[in-house]
């Protein structure tokens, strides 16, 4: 048995999803999908329609599908045209299906035309974050990924796209280019967030949030 513990969104968060938060397991598509949502839906609903969050799943189908036409029609859904900010959970899998063992961040920036990747691992997802911005580009007029502002040591990478999706959601100036503050995303940090995370899940699930 694995029942459900919180249904939020279009998320769905399992027994066996929370306990990755419990550490030191890495987290899934479902735990960071799930951020996505929250930010998307309460913690940065401010932004409104300036910001896009893309779910793993769906970022990993526009690196893998081998469909012009369908992406193209895929992507028109999205609606990315009209937002200034594309927050993108980069990992390095092969294939269409979920997994992988390592996870980034693709941030696309309309004001600057171009796209940004932190990765936490010395640019080792570099290959899969420029072939998804390459798809991306002829939708949002673009220039290729470069590397983003900073990238501690810091190797919970699941954790750490999170952390840096909201650090710099905390950073967003609608005309500017956010900036990661200096020396903020250590391991100690990173570890915090794992149990605020969790926290926050048993939280939405008591309250019966839907």
């Amino acid at each position: 048995m694995d029942p459900v513990v919180l249904s939020f969104q279009d998320s769905l968060l399992r027994r066996s999803d929370v306990s990755l938060l419990e550490g030191p397991h890495w987290l899934n598509d479902q735990v960071i999908g799930f951020a996505f949502e929250y930010f998307a839906a309460e913690r940065f609903k401010a932004l409104g329609a300036s910001a896009a969050f893309i779910s793993p799943e769906v970022t990993q189908f526009i690196k893998c599908a081998s469909c012009p036409g369908e992406l193209a029609l895929f992507l028109e859904s999205l609606g990315l045209a009209s937002r200034r900010w594309v927050f993108l959970a980069v990992n390095d899998n092969s294939d269409r299906s979920a997994g992988g063992s390592h996870w980034s961040l693709l941030l696309f920036h309309r004001a600057a035309h171009r796209f940004a990747h932190y990765d936490s691992q010395n640019g080792s997802n570099s290959l899969h974050a420029r072939r998804i911005a390459a798809r991306l580009e002829p939708f949002l007029g673009a220039a290729g990924a470069g590397p983003g502002g900073g990238r501690p040591p810091v190797y919970d990478c699941g954790m750490y796209v999170i952390c840096i999706a909201e650090a710099l959601c905390q950073e967003l100036r609608m005309e500017a280019e956010p900036r990661l503050p200096p020396q903020v995303i250590t391991p100690g940090y990173i570890s915090g967030k794992r149990a605020e995370w969790r926290r926050l899940v048993q939280s939405l699930a008591q309250d019966g949030l839907r």
